[in-house]
């Protein structure tokens, strides 16, 4: 009897880890989270095992935690995910920037509340008139100005705006590469997480080029660029003598 229950045992225990050692989920547009996505390829970037979604944006692939998969398709932002865990998953495609369709606009409405114009203000322009319509034939003769400030004007006007851009980036920066987002992706810590920021971290010249910027997937890249280096130089740099 107990060479029987072994037998079994031997037989059945292999397929209940092979059964386990997969995972599923499906692929949704990310502008329209509803829409399924067919034919999206789903690669294991570790055992190169790779399938098509079906009809309802559906997938299930062998995997294990700690693979890293890809998500492609035409028209799309490449997209991949770190398996920490081998639940259900839901993936969302951006679409790539080339692949918009332009946009027709037919009507418009506007709110005539939203825009308040304020009285005191005063629109500066590069040229105006010099309001010396009227004067005495010994005056000097009426026409245009040149205002001088406007192109410093104009410059200070850019420069604020890039500023403020500047600034925004580095707040969508600052809340998607953080402690806590990037220990849940890929598990470091203490002093290695620390680091792997200090060297990691996305330039704002980086995110404005791709938009949106796919945190996530560029995070799980940088940390198998980590990996990959020498214990020696996965630590801050020594800060020079002054």
């Amino acid at each position: 009897m107990r060479l029987v229950f072994l037998f079994i045992s031997l037989l059945v225990f292999p397929l209940v880890n092979i059964a386990q050692e997969t995972v599923s989920g499906q692929v949704f547009d990310f502008e329209r989270k509803t829409v399924a996505l067919e034919g999206v390829v789903v690669r294991n970037l570790n055992s190169g095992k790779a399938l098509q979604t079906a009809v309802n944006g559906h997938f299930t692939i062998a995997a294990k935690k700690g693979d890293l998969l890809a998500f492609s398709k035409s028209g799309y932002h490449i997209d991949t995910l770190f398996l920490a865990n081998l639940s259900p998953k839901r993936i969302f495609l951006p679409v790539s920037a080339n692949e918009l369709n332009e946009v027709n606009i037919l009507g418009a409405r506007i709110n005539s509340g939203v825009f308040f114009k304020d009285p005191e203000a005063k629109k500066m322009t590069l040229f105006e008139t010099d309001d010396l319509r009227g004067k005495k034939n010994n005056d000097r003769a009426g026409g245009l100005k040149f205002n001088l400030g406007y192109g410093k004007y104009r410059k200070a006007e850019i420069k604020k705006k890039q500023l403020e851009e500047r600034d925004g980036f580095d707040e969508e920066i600052n809340s998607n590469f953080n402690d806590r987002i990037i220990f849940n992706l890929i598990k470091l810590q203490g002093e290695d997480l620390r680091v792997f920021k200090y060297l990691y971290k996305p330039s704002v010249l980086l995110v404005s080029a791709d938009r949106p910027f796919d945190y996530n997937g560029y995070i799980v890249k940088a940390y198998n660029t980590w990996l990959k280096l020498p214990p020696e130089q996965r630590k801050m740099p020594t800060m020079p003598k002054m």
